[in-house]
């Protein structure tokens, strides 16, 4: 990450450059990739866990050499803080190609997506959209890669699922988010289809509170079976061990920015979970590419296993230097954005864990096995029969 340095120290750098220069340095450029997330904050951890996979991209690429257009280039990643709130991602995104020339940012929630696809194209900067809100891919900007599958995908077996094992009667208890919004505009109609009850709607401020036992006791007093939940990792967690506490028994639908093995940290463990329904955590995942991927992520990071917004976006950056590579530019956004479908379907097993398969018409990235997780007995499986193309 780059670190501002005193105009001293610049000027010093730059003196000693014109002293010695060697031809392999001159011909070396370093091109930026934005950043722009929440950095502090409620949701500060699901920024992390997004950096920290864009970060060891960097670096594995940096340990392998780029060479575009025949020159070397070196990767880095630029991170500003933007605290969730779109109007800062906004102005984020200006400043990073404006003072660091950087022809791709990547930012991690919907509110700040849409803020940033407004200015894209006049700043020629190709946005990489860490969202499942299918509206974003809808709103036809050409300048626009969404990374996660659509959450739609991911709908009627959450539904069929809880409505199953518990009953019909459900509470929504998501975040406030744009995001958030969204989820439920889809989820609540396909509960309802499918002969449900909505019982209480009350969406909680994941971001800005830290205790939630007020929105949860508004929401038990409805006696819902069911609860549908999620946004960062960390306040669901919180929201459910608070709902155990209080005495929930029933089941958990979480959306898909909150993951299992995350969010079970907060609620503790996995047996306050049970009957949990969400997208399967790259830790569990049984592939060999994906467990690849955890054991080098783990020897780098003192143990940790990472989280999906790690493998996702540590495939997006290493696509987007091998699109690069194939455009031929590190400036050109439209050239980059073009080649992003041939640099996915290029990239090694071993740099794309989740087996991402290619750009559909709509800008988003498909995904070859998109499982589904649930909770039972205080383990986590793969839901039969969830393993599919996810849109």
């Amino acid at each position: 990450m780059i670190v501002k340095q005193l105009c001293l120290a610049l000027s010093a750098t730059f003196a000693a450059s014109l002293i010695v220069t060697s031809p392999v340095m001159a011909q070396e450029s370093t091109v930026h990739i934005g950043f722009s997330g929440p950095l502090s904050g409620g949701a500060a951890k699901y920024g992390q866990n997004v950096l920290e996979g864009m970060q060891m991209a960097v670096a594995e690429i940096n340990q392998a050499g780029l060479v575009v257009g025949g020159k070397k280039v070196k990767v880095d990643v630029v991170a500003l803080d933007d605290q969730y709130n779109p109007s800062e991602t906004a102005i984020n995104a200006r400043r990073l190609s404006q003072e660091y020339s950087a022809p791709v940012v990547l930012v991690p929630h919907s509110g700040g997506c849409y803020a940033v696809q407004t200015i894209n194209a006049q700043q020629n900067l190709l946005l990489l959209a860490y969202t499942s809100v299918p509206q974003l891919a809808a709103r036809g900007n050409p300048l626009t890669i969404r990374i996660p599958p659509e959450f739609t995908s991911y709908t009627p077996a959450f539904v069929k699922y809880e409505m199953s094992k518990y009953g019909k009667e459900v509470a929504i208890a998501s975040t406030d988010t744009d995001y958030g919004k969204a989820w439920t505009a889809a989820f609540k109609p396909a509960w309802e289809a499918a002969g449900g009850k909505v019982v209480a709607d009350n969406p909680l401020s994941y971001n800005r509170a830290t205790d939630f036992y007020s929105g949860v006791s508004r929401v038990l007093a409805a006696k819902p079976k069911v609860i549908f939940v999620g946004g960062p990792s960390e306040p669901t967690g919180l929201i459910i061990r608070q709902a155990r506490e209080l005495g929930f028994k029933g089941g958990f639908a979480v959306m898909d920015q909150a993951k299992l093995d995350e969010v079970a940290k907060i609620a503790g463990g996995y047996g306050a979970l049970e009957g949990s329904i969400g997208v399967m955590p790259i830790g569990d995942d049984p592939s060999p590419d994906a467990k690849s991927f955890v054991a080098r992520f783990t020897k780098t990071h003192a143990g940790r296993l990472p989280t999906q917004e790690a493998s996702l976006n540590y495939t997006a950056v290493w696509a987007t230097a091998q699109a690069m590579k194939i455009a031929g530019t590190t400036t050109d956004a439209a050239a980059i954005r073009k080649a992003y479908d041939q640099a996915l379907k290029a990239l090694s097993p071993q740099n794309n864990p989740h087996g991402l398969t290619g750009v559909d018409a709509r800008g988003g990235i498909t995904m070859g096995r998109a499982v589904v997780a649930v909770v039972e007995n205080g383990n986590i499986k793969a839901l039969p029969d969830s393993v599919a193309s996810a849109k």
